[in-house]
């Protein structure tokens, strides 16, 4: 990453139902190299139960599956 790369704030809850954390870390890094993604809950409790979601530069992404939820993040990418 470069100085003038801005960085990209990527979270997602370890309480969601609907994730996998190691997969959707993983797919999340590869999406974005060399991003921390952090993992802790983001009091989001009600989308949470229903959707897989992602926290990524200040906008909460929800989808149905994982796959989805990181193909809708991409668009989102700094």
């Amino acid at each position: 990453m470069t100085a003038s790369q801005p960085a990209n704030d990527i979270r997602i809850c370890d309480k969601c139902r609907h994730v996998r954390v190691k997969t959707l870390v993983s797919k999340l890094q590869k999406l974005v190299p060399g991003t921390e993604v952090k993992v802790a809950c983001k009091s989001y409790c009600g989308p949470c139960q229903r959707s897989a979601f992602v926290f990524i530069n200040g906008r909460y992404v929800t989808a149905p599956t994982e796959d989805e939820v990181v193909e809708k993040a991409s668009k989102y990418v700094k």
